[in-house]
């Protein structure tokens, strides 16, 4: 009987050397939402090595790739998506060097496995997953149609289990007015920062009625030219966030009319778009998390499954709606409290403490990937749950 914990092992252990050769290089070469060329090719030339066949660029999107292994014997398809985009000014503040190189890791470890159990797998380039992000185009578009089940890990200062994340619309508002002298006559104009004024104030009284765990939250992107100027143009940009989509398109009209107010009252026009792709709430498949948080349990890693006292939102929650999904969190900070998107988090990601952690979490996607291959019932109770919450 095969020993499939000593065999992931040996392949890990002879794979990290190139792991983490691929997040110190997307390290040293940070690059933001489509704009990571080096990031992808880095990942794809990887996976070409170890014998996928790789779509790149995917979906018309020019950093975005597909890669699949197919297993010698037909089996259920198992999807892993990577992201290697970073954030302005501190570069990879949010981990996605060591987020992508996991996910990319644990495909090609499951690669070296379906020959001998079957099935497929497919390692997904997924880019500008803090702004734009391309899961959502990807979910849109039918990627995860022959998907049995999909993966992404994250990094942070915890073992958490997936858990949910916030459904959150961009949304900008564009207030036109008339120009005028602000000292000699600015009874002549119409003033389009008192728009922008008037719709955050009317925002700020919407808050007392709108439920705890939402959240509103902008800033003005152009206040006007100058201050003798009575300013013809302004624009604010918000998230609206929500736990799941009907709330957050209930709250999302209620600002709206805030807006439409705001310019009413200062006799301005106003407009409005979204800025950047929304993202739908996570629905966590729990019969999946669960079988993960075991298989790490089983390395000696307990998996922490209360709500965490923040979130934010993510294009994953688009690709858990269409396809059963975990989004499950691993340790890089050595047990200190310290928040993504900052530059002591970046500097966590080339620890040894780090390189553990993503051997520990490839193991554990491992061993549930074959879970799901070798036990049809587990992979059943996966898909009846997924049906199950999205109708």
């Amino acid at each position: 009987m095969t020993n499939w914990k000593i065999k992931i092992e040996e392949i890990i252990n002879a794979l990290r050397p190139e792991l983490q050769a691929l997040s110190e290089y997307i390290y040293d070469n940070p690059e933001l939402g489509h704009e990571e060329f080096k990031s992808s090719k880095a990942h794809v030339d990887l996976l070409k090595q170890h014998g996928f066949e790789v779509e790149y660029p995917y979906l018309g999107i020019d950093t975005a790739f597909k890669a699949v292994y197919q297993g010698e014997k037909e089996g259920p398809s198992i999807a892993y998506l990577s992201e290697y985009d970073a954030l302005p000014g501190i570069g990879h503040g949010c981990g996605h060097n060591l987020l992508g190189s996991t996910d990319t890791g644990a495909g090609i470890v499951l690669s070296k496995l379906v020959d001998d159990i079957g099935g497929k797998v497919v390692v997904l380039g997924t880019p500008a997953e803090e702004t734009n992000g391309d899961k959502v185009t990807m979910a849109d578009a039918g990627t995860f149609d022959d998907i049995d089940v999909a993966f992404c890990t994250h990094p942070s200062d915890g073992y958490f289990a997936s858990g949910t994340s916030m459904a959150m619309e961009a949304i900008a508002f564009n207030f036109y007015g008339k120009t005028a002298h602000a000292a000699a006559a600015p009874f002549e104009g119409i003033n389009a920062l008192d728009a922008v004024l008037n719709t955050f104030n009317n925002i700020n009284s919407l808050r007392q009625q709108i439920h705890p765990t939402a959240r509103v939250h902008g800033v003005i992107s152009n206040g006007g030219e100058a201050a003798n100027i009575i300013p013809d143009f302004t624009r604010a940009e918000f998230y609206v966030r929500a736990m799941d989509m009907p709330y957050l398109n209930e709250l999302k009209e209620k600002v709206i009319r805030c807006a439409e107010a705001g310019a009413m009252a200062a006799g301005c026009t106003m407009t409005w778009e979204y800025y950047e792709t929304g993202y739908k709430n996570m629905i966590t498949n729990e019969t999946l998390s669960k079988r993960y948080n075991d298989n790490m349990k089983e390395q000696g890693i307990q998996m922490l499954v209360d709500a965490r006292d923040s979130m934010g939102s993510m294009d994953m929650g688009n690709v858990s709606q269409v396809v059963p999904a975990i989004n499950p969190y691993f340790e890089i900070t050595n047990g200190k409290a310290i928040s993504a998107h900052t530059v002591e988090f970046r500097e966590c990601t080339k620890t040894e403490e780090a390189y553990r952690a993503m051997e520990d979490t490839i193991a554990g996607l491992t061993l549930t990937a074959l879970d799901l291959i070798q036990d049809t019932d587990l992979l059943k109770a996966v898909k009846d749950e997924f049906e199950q919450a999205i109708n």
